[in-house]
């Protein structure tokens, strides 16, 4: 098979080099010559690996690293590749069937840029936008206020979503501060269990119940839950790294450390940050 080369000489456009793309794809999956591994793939193995590349491009945004976040949204844009492929082979859709959908849904959705609609501000487009995933939703025979849901989000990410659906149909709390209050009686309900030694299958109901709550406390914050959480995990790692600077310089290692001494290294490394 012969394959476009633009990887020299000076930037292709997008068209050849996207056309260079697809070939090498089709070339990966020739059942002649094509590579045993990407023979043998299928929608469902192929699943996993573009999630972990859409935290991959997460990760790259969240470090502004730029040329590792091209690299990412390359390795991106070969899993949309890798099923435009296999549908082909399929007989159910392609590559440009795949664009065209889209570029259809755009137009569709910004008639106030592609049409004569007129629309003051983000927060009309906000709402023009969710009526018209609404009416898209209807059209597919999803009736319920909950469907089409994504079930493989992350956690967080689906509380949100799901808390946010509702909240359109008025099943919502009024303000943050009562959000906080369920947040403590879901505190108090655990709390009592861990009294009673309860099973951990109760435990892992409670915890559920809060993380939900703590998810609803950052959408009427107009907070993205999964974001909280990761801004918490780099924090996390910068200051318990901090600890083990500190503590290598001492030629100690934080297994050697007590706790009362990691814990004074962690309120340094927080002063440090808070300078």
């Amino acid at each position: 098979m012969q394959i476009p080369d633009t990887s020299s000489g000076p930037p292709a456009d997008a068209g050849a080099a996207t056309l260079r793309l697809i070939a090498i794809m089709a070339a990966l999956r020739d059942p002649a010559r094509g590579c045993p591994w990407d023979k043998e793939q299928s929608f469902a193995t192929i699943a996993p690996y573009t999630i972990e590349e859409a935290y991959e491009v997460a990760d790259a945004i969240a470090r502004q690293d730029w040329p590792a976040l091209k690299d990412e949204l390359g390795d991106l844009l070969f899993q949309v590749v890798y099923y435009a492929q296999m549908g082909a082979e399929d007989g159910r859709f392609d590559f440009a069937a795949i664009a065209t959908a889209i570029a259809d849904k755009m137009v569709r959705r910004h008639p106030h840029v592609f049409g004569t609609e007129s629309r003051a501000d983000s927060d009309a487009q906000t709402h023009a936008w969710e009526a018209q995933k609404q009416a898209e939703r209807a059209a597919r025979a999803e009736t319920g206020v909950l469907d089409g849901v994504p079930i493989a989000l992350p956690a967080l990410t689906r509380a949100l979503k799901l808390t946010r659906r509702a909240a359109r149909v008025g099943f919502d709390w009024p303000t943050p501060e009562a959000v906080l209050e369920k947040l403590a009686e879901e505190t108090k309900e655990l709390q009592d269990e861990l009294v009673v030694g309860a099973p951990a299958d109760r435990l892992a109901d409670e915890i559920g119940d809060m993380l939900f709550v703590l998810a609803n406390l950052a959408r009427k914050l107009g907070l993205d839950p999964e974001a909280c959480l990761r801004q918490a995990n780099g924090k996390f790692e910068r200051r318990f790294r901090a600890i083990e600077r500190a503590l290598a310089s001492e030629g100690k290692s934080p297994s050697d450390a007590t706790l009362d001494e990691m814990e004074a290294l962690w309120a340094a490394a927080k002063r440090a940050e808070m300078r």
